[in-house]
């Protein structure tokens, strides 16, 4: 139930949603909805929101260096004014200064709060990525809104229920929606998923979707996962010619040693 209030507000983040709008699409009454809501995820439908629109737009601003702040403000609901106030409470930065911190070699590292994430040349990351269509997947998902640093226990519960459900050629995907350098580190949503078959009888599937993806095949410790994905958005992307084209990326594992904490996986970023 609220995986699907959620889907609905991640796809109509830039239209005039309310809770009202949210309610009828699960099929629910307003107050049901916003009493299961707060208590799985610890946030009112209207402040999940408000939240993933300041959030969302902060990205917007990162990835899209050409892009005006008075337009991304109006892209989600606000007017000029508006969105540099309600920007500067949430972020505590106004949009300008916000849009000056991004994209810079460096930036603070909100796993590793002493360290800095140090970031290559946008030379360096293009040798290393290639675009490539890639077909739809059909997943079995749960969605999780947490800290990326319970992924391993999670993952190793997940794989654990479905094991009747794997394959020698089974997928696990990772699915993003969040940017761990905006948003707090304990309210980022992402999804698990594992490919199955279509016919998988199973009520919690969806389909990821295909098309166009930036890939860059990641091969080294997991810790280091964080850094290699915030170079490609913060120095790649604004840089590659190429926009993001949907409100999520995912990363497809290939292999994974658990116990020297190395991994292999393509980081997918949908483009046009």
């Amino acid at each position: 139930m609220v995986s699907k209030a959620i889907e609905y507000i991640i796809k109509n983040l830039s239209e005039e949603i309310t809770i009202e709008d949210v309610a009828d699409y699960c099929h629910l009454s307003k107050y049901h909805l916003c009493r299961v809501f707060k208590a799985e995820t610890g946030e009112g439908v209207y402040a999940f929101i408000k939240r993933q629109r300041m959030e969302q737009s902060a990205i917007e601003m990162k990835l899209g260096k050409n892009k005006s702040i008075t337009n991304i403000g109006i892209t989600y609901g606000y007017s000029s004014s508006n969105y540099s106030t309600a920007f500067k409470k949430h972020h505590h930065l106004s949009p300008a200064e916000f849009r000056k911190a991004v994209n810079a070699r460096s930036a603070p590292h909100p796993y590793l709060p002493n360290q800095l994430a140090r970031f290559q040349s946008v030379e360096v990351y293009d040798q290393k990525i290639e675009i490539r269509e890639l077909a739809d997947f059909w997943v079995i998902y749960e969605r999780y809104l947490g800290n990326y640093r319970d992924l391993g226990a999670q993952w190793e519960a997940f794989t654990a229920k479905y094991q009747a459900y794997l394959r020698t050629d089974t997928l696990l995907i990772e699915r993003f929606y969040d940017d761990p350098a905006i948003t707090r580190v304990g309210q980022c949503l992402y999804d698990l998923c594992m490919t199955v078959e279509v016919n998988c009888p199973l009520a919690n599937i969806t389909t990821i979707e295909g098309g166009k993806f930036a890939i860059y095949r990641f091969d080294g410790r997991i810790k280091d996962i964080y850094e290699t994905l915030q170079g490609i958005f913060n120095i790649w992307l604004p840089n590659s010619g190429y926009e993001m084209d949907e409100h999520y990326g995912f990363n497809i594992y290939r292999q994974m040693d658990r116990k020297n904490s190395q991994v292999i996986m393509d980081l997918c970023i949908p483009v046009k």
